[in-house]
């Protein structure tokens, strides 16, 4: 990155004249006295402000025939963040985290001003020296990737890391993780490790650290907070219930979505309210049920990727249902209309891949409500020809679940079993 980046004209001969360049550390007298780091400017703009960040995150223009003083405090090569290291207290319980990338595990880069990914799952533990009042934080990074190229196979690394812990002292397992496939990761989690004896908790940030707005700090609190007061087993994504600071949400990892782009309620419990809240520090109870059906631990840390979602739309063309069956998919899970419903033109498809012996499962797109293929002729047709109606199973936690079932059986009727099996409460009451 250039020392200017951004900085043309006044602006430019504003910072080489005084000997700044983007990254360094100044105080800035104007109408008020300021602090903070000389931040690069991406987006074309005048050439009479520079842009500060200050200390509580937020980033200010400055007019440069505004400023009476500026003043280098630091220079970019010399601002370094040292971890901070956090001695062991043997009478709080422990913690593991590991670090999988996404917004939740970026900084800023103080040679620059700019958010970069954090390269240690340390970095992220030390950014957030609360968490040191609530638990002992041991870390580890498993990889750093944006939630999007988070693949099956990334799944396979995690459930095979955590099923090492199955025996250890740590009272619960964080996931630091991008927020966009989280609750693709927190549904196979679910089913592979189904009857884990500790709570795992996915945690996410839909702001960087950067921003004051940011929920990466509070995000991470509340999951330590839960994982060391509540005993209950289980996967978790726990978020903001909403904009507000005051609490914090433990939605079940089978039953959750991101429904918002950016806000940080982004996620919710669908059908219900979330499993448990985190108020202040205390946890209210709203589960109804145990998470899992499964007593003993049995980890089943297999997946078969070749599984469709099928959401099917008026002009759906069926061949490209034909291509996925032609392609040797194992399992098609339909995201259907209502009820439970495909137009009728994809009937003559439907009954060749019945006929192969590919498992079909309906879904709804509906946000909430159950599947119901019986009420409607047209429903019952399609259960004449082999869809197996999947409840008020969330699509892509059935697209999940469908994979791993596979994975570990290839004759439908045992993945049709496993798939109306309720293992990891992705079916609610």
């Amino acid at each position: 990155m250039s020392e200017h980046t951004g900085y043309e004209g006044k602006s430019l001969e504003f910072l080489k004249k005084n000997k700044i360049t983007v990254g360094d550390s100044v105080k800035i007298s104007a109408d008020i006295t300021y602090s903070g780091i000389i931040m690069p400017r991406y987006e074309h703009s005048d050439d009479k402000h520079v842009v500060l960040k200050l200390k509580s995150g937020y980033n200010i223009g400055l007019e440069i025939t505004k400023i009476e003083k500026i003043e280098k405090i630091a220079s970019s090569e010399k601002i370094i963040e040292k971890n901070k290291v956090i001695k062991k207290n043997e009478e709080l319980p422990n913690i593991l985290l590991l670090s999988t990338g996404g917004t939740i595990a970026s900084k800023i880069d103080y040679r620059t001003g700019a958010v970069t990914p954090v390269l240690t799952a340390e970095e992220l533990n030390s950014s957030v020296p609360e968490l040191a009042e609530i638990a002992n934080i041991d870390t580890k990074v498993l990889f750093s990737e944006y939630s999007e190229n988070i693949m099956p196979q990334h799944w396979l690394k995690i459930a095979e890391t955590i099923k090492e812990y199955s025996n250890s002292d740590y009272a619960g397992i964080i996931i630091a993780h991008g927020t966009d496939t989280m609750h693709y990761t927190s549904s196979y989690l679910s089913f592979a490790l189904a009857g884990f004896s500790i709570p795992i908790a996915l945690v996410g940030s839909q702001r960087s650290s950067d921003r004051a707005s940011s929920d990466a700090a509070l995000n991470l609190i509340g999951a330590v907070s839960f994982l060391t007061k509540c005993k209950t087993n289980g996967i978790y994504i726990i978020m903001h219930q909403d904009e507000n600071d005051e609490t914090i949400a433990c939605h079940i990892g089978t039953r959750v979505r991101k429904n918002h782009t950016s806000k940080r309620g982004a996620f919710q419990t669908v059908g219900d309210d979330p499993a448990f809240l985190i108020i202040n520090n205390e946890i209210h109870n709203n589960m109804k049920t145990e998470f899992f059906t499964i007593k003993e631990f049995d980890p089943k840390i297999k997946i078969n990727e070749k599984v469709a979602l099928v959401k099917y739309y008026p002009g759906y063309n069926p061949e490209l249902l034909k291509n996925i069956i032609d392609s040797g998919y194992k399992a098609i899970i339909f995201e259907g209309t209502g009820l439970g419903h495909i137009g009728e033109n994809m009937y003559p498809i439907v009954k060749i891949a019945n006929e192969k012996d590919i498992f079909m499962g309906m879904t709804s797109q509906c946000i909430d409500g159950r599947v119901r293929m019986t009420v409607y002729e047209s429903g019952r047709d399609l259960l004449n020809l082999g869809i197996i109606p999947l409840e008020n199973m969330i699509p892509e936690v059935a697209l999940v679940k469908a994979m791993w079932a596979a994975g570990n059986t290839e004759k439908r009727d045992e993945i049709k079993e496993i798939m109306l099996d309720k293992i990891a409460s992705e079916f609610s009451i």
